[in-house]
């Protein structure tokens, strides 16, 4: 498995769309503490950022030896709105983004059932030019459940669209996320997403889900005990025999300096997928 950071944590953790660590920043960060790619997002770098813009990073990060793990081209696929899934009707700015930045996977959002054709056309066209589309386990979208993921995904049918195993989700929506679940998604595993968000009674967050209408939730730091448990989700991934990348996604309390945030969840993480 292979060591990657979301640019996630350098956003405003109220707004998706604001930047409060910049990437000349953070990327540095990333590479000290031992990442080995970023994750990007369109509040750094999307399908509205100007070619000297990308060309930009795309060298800062050459010269980090940072490599793109994965796209998210537009605010609305991880904004998770009725806007989310416009990037299927239209996929070509993203693959444009994706293969400027010599990432081959591109997040992509799903809501309803008319999202399917459009699904299957978007990866017909990603398939032509050697990309994958992917969509995250996430709530309020066609893929809360494991059952509905993977009918969803036979229904699309199409060897280069594929699922981010994100437990986190999958917990908020009353979804087993162990072993029986990876051996569902092997198939179909793209990437892993990690944070530390899970339903709690005494939580003092509410999250939104369609199966289980609104529920209490709490966000803990990564390696706080209480919430996912991590020892089950990385006992699954080296049984299946996963080797791609293993992303941070969780937005920084700001409880830490970012720098030492960083490292201490470079730290935990490389205990699971580099064990000694």
């Amino acid at each position: 498995m292979k060591l990657s950071l979301s640019v996630r944590v350098a956003e405003s953790s109220a707004n998706k769309r604001e930047v409060a660590t910049p990437l000349r920043e953070m990327a540095p960060l990333a590479r000290a503490a031992g990442y080995e790619a970023l994750c990007m997002r369109a509040s750094v770098l999307g399908v509205q950022s100007s070619i000297a813009d990308i060309d930009a990073i795309k060298s800062l990060l050459v010269g980090l030896d940072l490599a793109i793990s994965m796209v998210t081209a537009d605010f609305g696929v991880p904004e998770n709105g009725p806007e989310g899934p416009s990037s299927l009707r239209d996929i070509t700015p993203s693959l444009d983004l994706a293969q400027a930045l010599g990432s081959d996977l591109i997040r992509v959002c799903m809501k309803t059932e008319d999202d399917i054709a459009h699904a299957r056309r978007a990866a017909d066209e990603a398939a032509e030019r050697g990309l994958r589309l992917v969509h995250q386990s996430h709530v309020e979208s066609l893929f809360e459940t494991v059952d509905g993921s993977v009918d969803v995904l036979q229904q699309i049918n199409r060897p280069n669209f594929g699922l981010i195993y994100e437990p986190a989700n999958l917990a908020l929506c009353g979804q087993v996320y162990g072993r029986l679940t990876l051996d569902r998604f092997q198939p179909y595993l793209f990437n892993v997403y990690v944070k530390n968000h899970a339903p709690d009674d005494d939580g003092d967050d509410w999250t939104s889900t369609w199966i289980n209408g609104r529920i209490r939730s709490r966000q803990r730091p990564l390696d706080a005990p209480g919430g996912i448990d991590f020892d089950q989700v990385f006992e699954s991934l080296h049984a299946i025999g996963y080797d791609g990348y293993v992303t941070m996604h969780q937005a920084l309390s700001g409880a830490l300096p970012v720098s030492d945030a960083i490292a201490q969840t470079a730290r935990f993480l490389s205990s699971y997928i580099r064990p000694a």
